[in-house]
């Protein structure tokens, strides 16, 4: 397991992706987590695509994440005569609630609780933004509208209304359906979309259990109004700038990215970067460079993991996309500037034992020039809070929990193991310091920061650091 990078790549997995020898190929390029998107394909194909993840986690004896990624409550309105029709800027447009197929004046919009949260002014969005509608007038079953930017509108077009907060959960009942199928299978992350609220999270969190980790999907303007609640209440976040960038201007996207990302490194949450990273991938071997400056300004701002999704779901070169994305993160992390940059966006560590243990093994391996630091944890905070320093070694997590280990592969510059049972301090030294010169993460005469809780297994006791030689 020799070390090559910090930040992680999640691979979408789906029809191109499905073979058995595609997705270890996906692994051997770089790939650390696996998404599954509950938005297509049925719960057999879920099901087969994470028994073949874990069977090559087996015999690649490495810890592999699988993330369950829930619709959520997608807006759409309904169906034409034909298929679809166009409107015309200044043009009247209704939507309401008759089940009548659409023409040029009207189309049903099958969503009630959406009526509620309209006002004279909301601007309406279809299509990812190519249509925009200004309501004039509402009722509890009608809004009477005028087109702003017309074109063709045609069955079951997306719908987005960037300034409302909706009455609506983030959990629709196939989301519902979804999870509870999701965690039974043994998903290590469940991702949340259309959060709006932090009561989003607290609900899913209730239904989770502790199960898998909660990833909140930022791609609602009113989540930012939130922003530091949410990610308090959750696991992890996703940048998810596809219908972000619809529901706010897209000269705010680049903004707002790094702003969550600096609140996430506060929190020590992990956070991803996803949406048309290399799209144009789906059907070109190379990336254009705008899309590898892309890539890089994520990695630069800090950010756990960067995604891919129709480029290995659906695309035609799915290991190419992952390839050329680990050789992007391996470029950035071996460039001069990136430690200056990454140190800049350190936070003060906040007031407990375990992030002062964590600061100071960071300082340590610096000043040491140590090999690795050394995390042993029950439940993976030790290791969450070491990622939060970003420090300049890799942080070997051991743990004796596969799910924890699975977690982990989440996080920046976290290595994870599953070991045994330890016998106390000694022992764990004594496994560190082997596995890390079995798997050449560090040579004879390194040294190993090594830090943990005693007693073992009681969460949130981080409160030893050893220096360790490797012989």
């Amino acid at each position: 397991m020799p070390h090559t990078r910090c930040a992680k790549i999640v691979a979408t997995l789906g029809p191109a992706t499905s073979a058995e020898g595609t997705v270890e190929a996906l692994v051997k390029a770089g790939a650390s987590v696996f998404r599954m998107n509950f938005s297509h394909g049925t719960h057999a194909d879920h099901e087969r695509n994470l028994n073949t993840v874990r069977r090559i986690e087996a015999k690649m004896d490495r810890p592999i994440a699988v993330l369950a990624d829930l619709q959520g409550p997608k807006l759409r309105v309904g169906q034409f005569v034909g298929g679809g029709t166009r409107i015309t800027p200044g043009q009247t447009f209704h939507l309401d609630m008759m089940a009548e197929l659409g023409d040029s004046r009207r189309v049903c919009l099958p969503h009630p609780e959406i009526f509620q949260a309209l006002e004279a002014g909301t601007d309406l969005l279809i299509d990812d933004g190519k249509l925009r509608l200004r309501v004039e007038s509402v009722t509890e079953d009608r809004a009477v509208t005028r087109v702003v930017t017309g074109g063709q509108i045609s069955d079951n077009k997306g719908l987005n209304v960037p300034k409302a907060m909706l009455p609506i959960s983030a959990l629709t009942p196939k989301d519902r359906k979804d999870l509870d199928f999701a965690l039974d299978l043994g998903v290590d992350w469940v991702a949340l979309s259309f959060v709006q609220r932090p009561e989003d999270v607290a609900e899913i969190r209730k239904l989770v259990g502790g199960r898998a980790g909660v990833i909140s999907k930022l791609e609602k303007p009113s989540a930012l109004e939130s922003l530091d609640q949410i990610i308090e209440l959750s696991d992890g976040v996703m940048v998810a700038r596809g219908d972000l960038g619809v529901e706010i201007p897209p000269e705010r996207v680049p903004g707002v990215q790094k702003r969550i990302i600096r609140a996430c490194r506060a929190y020590g949450k992990p956070v991803v970067v996803a949406t048309q990273m290399l799209e144009s991938m789906i059907k070109s071997p190379t990336p254009t460079r705008a899309e590898a400056s892309d890539v890089a300004t994520a990695i630069y701002d800090g950010a756990d993991a960067v995604m891919l999704s129709a480029e290995t779901s659906v695309g035609d070169y799915p290991v190419a996309a992952v390839d050329i994305m680990n050789r992007i993160i391996r470029q950035v992390e071996k460039d001069e500037s990136y430690r200056d940059i990454i140190d800049a966006g350190r936070h003060e560590p906040e007031n407990s034992a375990a992030d002062a243990i964590c600061a100071a093994a960071r300082q340590v391996a610096e000043t040491l020039s140590a090999a690795l630091i050394v995390s042993f944890t029950s439940s993976g905070s030790t290791a969450l809070r070491a990622a939060r320093e970003r420090p300049p070694v890799p942080i070997l997590c051991l743990t004796p929990k596969p799910d924890v280990a699975r977690r982990t592969a989440l996080v920046w510059g976290v290595k994870a193991t599953v070991t045994g049972d330890l016998q106390g301090f000694s022992d764990m030294v004594d496994k560190a310091v082997r596995y890390a010169a079995d798997t050449s993460l560090a040579q004879p005469g390194q040294r190993l920061v090594i830090i943990a809780g005693v007693p073992f297994g009681r969460p949130g006791t981080t409160n030893n650091l050893r220096i360790a030689w490797v012989e």
